[in-house]
């Protein structure tokens, strides 16, 4: 594939640069990331387990949640490399909850070709999620 004009490169990337991705949350996905991860965390997927705790359902795994920043951060900066991300996990998700995710460019630091941005992600009742900052190394 070409991705030629795609690419983000440095001189592309400005301050305020922002991008969001919204999905719908399913049994489906979690089944899928416990298979792939081996999470099997009975808070993911049994509901008679988590009738008895606090949140009184089954969770949606928060990395899983979390692998919506890596969606935003690449349409943000596509052909770079993710450096790091902070996260910190706010609320629940539940199934059937879409989430969106945001990535925003809240610096460019020159000195490391790098650039930082605020990520975080908010439920369909706009309540935020996940809260965090990640960077990215700009390798053209």
């Amino acid at each position: 594939m070409d991705y030629g004009s795609k690419i983000k490169k440095w001189e592309d990337l400005k301050v305020g640069d922002s991008q969001s991705f919204s999905k719908t949350m399913t049994e489906t996905d979690v089944i899928i990331w416990v298979g792939l991860t081996g999470d099997m965390n009975p808070m993911h997927i049994d509901k008679e387990y988590s009738k008895g705790t606090r949140f009184g359902d089954v969770l949606v795994p928060g990395v899983l949640v979390q692998g919506l920043i890596s969606t935003v951060v690449t349409m943000v900066a596509l052909g770079n490399v993710y450096a790091s991300q902070s996260v910190k996990f706010i609320k629940p998700v539940f199934i059937g909850d879409t989430i969106t995710a945001t990535a925003t460019v809240i610096e460019k630091v020159e000195a490391k070709h790098m650039i930082r941005l605020e990520t975080k992600c908010v439920n369909q009742k706009g309540e935020l999620v996940i809260i965090g900052e990640g960077m990215d190394f700009i390798l053209m």
